[in-house]
């Protein structure tokens, strides 16, 4: 028991201090960006969403609530709706990589944004790509032994949790432009993708509903399913609340064709 519970407080070193690092490096950036007088001052509210965002993600992997998701599958499934989905989306809407391309001279700014529109990338914020990973991936873990094993294997615990919050987060870039991208895809493509991956969600939580995975109690799996459903339409509501935002704001900006000006 000892040994297993110093395997625990390890992940707490492993997830604690790379989410230090990335608030301290977000909070230099701010401070470099704003230090550069053609620039206009990075928005505080951007700010306050990283640390809000880092903070969400970083209370799944590390203290007292990550201690009780090893024994509670409700508890669990409050860290999911952190780690995989409020957390990424919170960070998205920080803007991280705008900011990062702030603060670079332009010739390293030029290399980012090569990376950035690489086939590589262009393959993994696909919206469906995205989806598949994001969602498929929580039914291979709810629907197969997967679940069992984390919460005995130190190696695969940080694994699924890794890929948990980089398929939200991927997710989330594939769905709203926040950052600059180089492909873009329609609107109406990516709101049917999304419509898509809500239902995936969604029938994922009535069938653990039905059927919790291995391991689990029933009235333990059947509270977290239902904070998985709900918690899942609160945050995606937040989500269509930004996508459709962006949508509106992109239909008032197209001129109307001189055509259908001279018909009205």
């Amino acid at each position: 028991m000892v040994h297993h519970e110093a395997a625990w407080s390890l992940t707490d070193l492993l997830f604690g201090l790379p989410a230090c690092a990335v608030l301290l490096l977000y909070s230099w950036a701010v401070v470099k960006s704003n230090r550069i007088r053609r620039l206009r001052k990075w928005p505080v509210y951007r700010t306050v969403l990283w640390f809000a965002g880092v903070l969400c993600a970083s209370a799944a992997l590390i203290g007292p609530l990550a201690a009780l998701s090893h024994h509670s599958f409700t508890w669990h499934m409050v860290g999911h709706l952190l780690l995989g989905m409020l957390g990424p989306l919170l960070m998205v809407l920080a803007a991280p990589m705008t900011l990062v391309l702030r603060t670079l001279d332009v010739k390293t700014a030029r290399r980012l944004s090569k990376l950035l529109s690489s086939p590589v990338m262009r393959f993994y914020t696909n919206p469906i790509v995205a989806s598949l990973l994001n969602i498929g991936g929580l039914w291979i873990l709810y629907t197969t032994g997967l679940f069992q094993a984390m919460h005995t294997n130190l190696l695969l615990h940080v694994l699924v949790h890794l890929h948990v919050f980089a398929a939200g987060y991927l997710f989330t870039i594939s769905l709203i432009y926040i950052d600059p991208v180089s492909h873009r895809h329609s609107f109406r493509s990516r709101t049917v993708v999304f419509i898509a991956a809500l239902a995936g969600h969604g029938i994922l939580s009535k069938y653990l509903y039905a059927y919790p995975p291995n391991g689990v109690e029933i009235g333990d799996a059947r509270l977290g399913a239902m904070l998985m459903y709900y918690g899942g339409d609160a945050v995606d509501l937040l989500l269509i609340i930004v996508l459709f935002h962006q949508w509106y704001r992109s239909a008032r900006r197209k001129p109307v064709p001189a055509a259908n000006l001279a018909e009205s």
